[in-house]
């Protein structure tokens, strides 16, 4: 199982990324996009993932995927449960995440550096 700290610790690897509390909510973003977040208790990430998508990847696996809030419908959001992923999982999500975020440069002196 992974937690909160191993989310801080893949985070911490990324260019332009950073938290934020916000009402009881770790938030991490690029700039001011908001690209994953924890819930309260750190059981949950919500991350960015393409709308049209998200369907198909939580009916594919119920047990790890949710859909966002119903508030949270109108983003490039879904949500996993964190006692269902292992590192490497989590670490993807991340990165794919934090990706749609950043500027192509960025993402591209990241895979230089980081090839896998």
């Amino acid at each position: 199982m992974v937690t909160g700290d191993d989310v801080r610790r893949i985070v911490s690897d990324l260019p332009r990324a950073y938290e934020a509390l916000v009402r009881d909510r770790a938030k991490f973003r690029v700039g001011r996009i908001v690209f994953l977040s924890l819930s309260p208790d750190e059981t949950v990430m919500g991350f960015g993932y393409p709308k049209e998508e998200r369907e198909a990847l939580v009916a594919g696996e119920p047990e790890k995927f949710m859909m966002p809030i119903p508030s949270d419908m109108r983003y490039q959001w879904v949500r996993v449960r964190l006692s269902a992923i292992d590192y490497e999982e989590l670490r993807e999500l991340i990165v794919d995440s934090w990706r749609m975020c950043v500027p192509k440069k960025v993402w591209t002196e990241y895979l230089e550096k980081n090839p896998s």
